[in-house]
Formats: C-alpha cells, structure tokens, sequence
C-alpha cells in the first residue's frame, strides 16, 4: 500500500496496533523477525521511510515524525504503540510530543533524543566517511557503517551472524545510493527538525516507554537513550546483551521477550 504522497507501508495481523519504524542503514524488512512473530496479538504497521526502500524520496519539506503519523492514518488508526529503532526511534519521539494523543506508548530501541550532540568518539567516526567515500566509494562507506553499527566498536566482522550483516548490507546498500544520486543532482534528503527538539522536552512526554539499548553499542547512543529514561516519567530501561545497533535482527528472542512483557504489562493497565 502506499500512501497519497508516496510512503509504502504494510499491515498484518490483528490486536492493537504498533507502528514499527526502521533505523537509517534500514528499510522496514528489518522488522522481519517481528512481523511473523507479533501479528497473532497485535496489528502491525510498518513503512519505508521517505527516501529508504520503495518509498519516494522527498519533493519538499518534510519531517519524520510527521510522515509516521501520515501512515497512522492512512492506516486508520486514531492511536497505537510506537516502536522506532536509532533514527527512526527519535522519530517515534517527537511523534509523542508532536501529537501526544496519537501515540499510546512508546518503545525507542538504541535510540537518541531529537537535538542530541554525538559523543567526541561517534563524531570522530562521523567525520571520516567522507575520506571514506573518496578513497573507496559506497562499497568502503557501506563496510565502515557496518563497522560502526552491526559489529560496534568492539567486535569484528566474523562476530557477527553473517545473514544479519548481509541484510544490513543490502538495505544500507540502497539508501547510500539514492543519497548519493540526491546528491548528485542537487536534492536535498534531509527532514526538517522538531523545533524546539526533544532533549530539553522528555518532561512532557506522558506515555510508559520502554528504552531498548545493545550492550555492544557505541557509547554516544547508550548515553543518549540514558538521557531519554532519565527524562521520562514513566520509563524503563532494558539492555540486550551480546548485540550492537540491530538487537531486534540479532538477537530476536531476547528483543521480543523484554517488548512483549512490557506491552503485557503496560497495555493490560490501559
């Protein structure tokens, strides 16, 4: 389905509704292990966000939290859980603080709040992928964004599930090439912020949320979702261990048993 703007998203199963939103090296196959193992309780929604997978890219001003509630409704749900991972997981945030009444909770996995600064260490890492990209084109860029996420600053390659790495690989694959020919012909990709950004606003944020990190993670991302569980009201933290920035893809069982208890717990009180 797609919407009247162009965003592809998806529907399955039945129960209340989720709203699954991938990260930035993704599209929404990443929820993949999910969208068989979840549509038997709840009606799950997910989409390619604008410029990732089969959706258009971007015509004009736009921001992510916006188009999310764009699927919401041409999904026809008036409110649901939201479950954003990294970019799409401070998507899922500004949502609740955009149009609070949209969202019935939030579950933000290895994510940052909306205005936060990345660590010295990630930003480093940041400022070398264009050398990258000149030196050794997509193919090297892909590689080392991989190193920085699926493996994490502390493993190698070889120990990492190679079918995740190659998934990876594949949907971060693409989005680096239509950010390269935006690029190329003079588009701009990027969406406009939530103003004024989420890191100085997790006070308002009224929903239980559940702040998903990977113990392998890079440090600036473990820090920014520590900011977001200090902030909030009413939220819990769970790490999942032995995974970087994919824990849903790597290590789905240990990532579906710490949702799914939360969502019991939380939407059986609602």
């Amino acid at each position: 389905m797609r919407t009247d703007d162009g965003l592809v998203y998806e529907v399955t199963g039945s129960g209340p509704p989720i709203l699954l939103i991938h990260e930035g090296i993704a599209d929404r196959t990443m929820f993949d292990p999910q969208w068989e193992s979840w549509s038997d309780s709840f009606t799950l929604i997910r989409y390619d966000q604008r410029g990732f997978g089969a959706s258009a890219d971007p015509v004009g001003e736009y921001t992510r939290h916006g188009d999310a509630l764009t699927v919401l409704d041409a999904a026809g749900k008036d409110a649901a859980v939201v479950l954003g991972c990294s970019m799409g997981g401070e998507a899922a945030l500004d949502l609740a603080l955009a149009a609070p009444g949209r969202v019935s909770a939030l579950v933000l996995v290895v994510a940052t709040p909306s205005g936060w600064e990345p660590l010295p260490d990630l930003a480093e890492q940041f400022s070398k992928l264009d050398t990258i990209y000149e030196d050794g084109g997509l193919d090297a860029v892909n590689e080392a964004e991989l190193a920085m996420w699926v493996d994490g600053p502390t493993r190698s390659p070889g120990d990492v599930d190679p079918k995740v790495r190659e998934h990876v690989a594949q949907m971060n694959r693409s989005a680096l090439e239509r950010e390269e020919a935006a690029e190329q012909q003079g588009r701009n990709l990027e969406p406009s912020e939530l103003d004024p950004p989420a890191i100085g606003r997790l006070g308002e944020v009224g929903v239980p949320t559940l702040v998903v990190t990977g113990a392998l993670d890079q440090a600036s991302v473990i820090a920014g979702a520590a900011k977001i569980s200090a902030g909030l009201a009413d939220a819990e933290a769970v790490e999942i261990p032995n995974t970087a920035h994919v824990p849903n893809l790597e290590r789905p069982g240990e990532f579906d048993r710490a949702v799914l208890k939360f969502l019991s717990e939380r939407l059986d009180r609602g």
